[in-house]
């Protein structure tokens, strides 16, 4: 355990000193980002879209809750002719996040971008740690921090040197061993269980990065179909490789499921052989293996409705296109259709592939103690 705790405290020290690029240093000059209380709907209108749908615009008296103007009483006209798609009807009480900006005479303008829902998360994030606690007692703990070095690591080493213009799929795949390392040790301990699940987690990564860049080349993916993409365009530091930056959400994807399926594969062998120590390395493979096939199914699943929950709009797409003579066979070759089909595929074959890898290691391989 003394291993495990230097281990992270090491790699938490080292990601401190890699430069983060904060928020503040990418927003436009003269814009200040700060929460505000509704007070009162001042004035609303009804218009309706083009397509006939209604939407409400408003005009808000906000108090300002923190920065430059914070206690000052602030207007927001947001009345306007022109059409916004993504429009909000607030209420007197609600907490909202404001953008203001000052010109060059000094004028303040101000714009409401959404609603404040970091409480909700906060309660939702307390009660999700209190039930891991609760289920899973010291080993939930350890869950929890895991997850917490997961998100320094990712938060503090691979998204700062992106920005700095390294190459995604290298820095990602260095972050992503090391989230993983972390995660294996600190929830298994230091073992031989975890030794082998190291090394599943090795071959397994290497056979989704081969398939990642063979695919991605192969299907000509830029990594520019999505449109966060155009707002990181000379936001970083140097150029960001977009193509490598699309093998990289390759990586993340695909590592916390093959976390659990090649821990899964090397306890099943374990929990075999301890009922029947006799068993030969063989035996205790095909019997891990049919324990495997049985979990895999509902792996595949849920990396399936995964995908395709986040990429609920893009079916949505295709069926409206289907409906305007677009043919399937034109939908799935735009490129953002394109990059969800090989991400969901890849992911999938790196993880069908985790399960004989640390079925065979387990067997085979791990016949001595812990």
């Amino acid at each position: 355990m003394k291993k495990i705790i230097a281990f992270i405290f090491i790699i938490s020290a080292l990601s401190f000193f890699v430069p983060f690029v904060s928020a503040q240093e990418t927003e436009l000059p003269g814009a200040q980002n700060f929460r505000a209380k509704v007070l009162e709907v001042a004035n609303e209108t009804e218009k309706v879209r083009e397509d006939g749908s209604l939407f409400v615009q408003q005009d808000l008296r906000l108090l300002a809750l923190d920065g430059p103007w914070a206690g000052q009483e602030i207007d927001y006209y947001g009345i306007s002719e022109v059409e916004v798609v993504d429009v909000k009807q607030y209420q007197a009480g609600d907490r909202v996040f404001v953008d203001g900006f000052l010109d060059e005479s000094g004028k303040a303008t101000f714009y409401v971008i959404d609603y404040v829902r970091s409480r909700a998360i906060y309660w939702l994030a307390a009660i999700f740690a209190a039930v891991v606690i609760a289920v899973g007692r010291f080993k939930g703990f350890k869950a929890l921090l895991s997850l917490g070095v997961s998100f320094l690591v990712i938060v503090k080493l691979i998204l700062p040197q992106i920005l700095a213009g390294r190459d995604p799929f290298l820095v990602s795949l260095l972050g992503g061993l090391i989230i993983l390392t972390v995660i294996i040790y600190l929830t298994e301990g230091w073992n031989r269980k975890s030794h082998l699940a190291i090394v599943s987690v090795f071959f397994s990564l290497i056979a989704t990065l081969v398939l990642a860049v063979l695919f991605s080349q192969f299907a000509r993916l830029s990594g520019m179909s999505q449109e966060e993409a155009m707002f990181l365009i000379n936001q970083g530091q140097a150029a960001i490789n977009f193509q490598g930056l699309l093998l990289a959400a390759f990586i993340i994807g695909a590592i916390g499921v093959l976390d659990d399926i090649i821990i899964g594969q090397i306890e099943a062998v374990e929990q075999i052989r301890e009922a029947n120590p006799s068993l030969s390395s063989r035996r205790a493979f095909v019997l891990a293996y049919k324990v495997g096939n049985a979990h895999l199914g509902a792996i595949i699943n849920t990396l399936f409705l995964t995908y395709a929950g986040a990429a609920l709009p893009l079916l949505l797409l295709a069926v409206l296109n289907q409906e305007s003579g677009v043919t399937f066979a034109r939908f799935i070759n735009t490129e953002a259709v394109s990059t969800e089909i090989v991400r969901t595929l890849v992911g999938s074959i790196g993880v069908i592939l985790a399960m004989p890898i640390a079925t065979a290691l387990a067997a085979f391989g791990g016949r001595r103690g812990k």
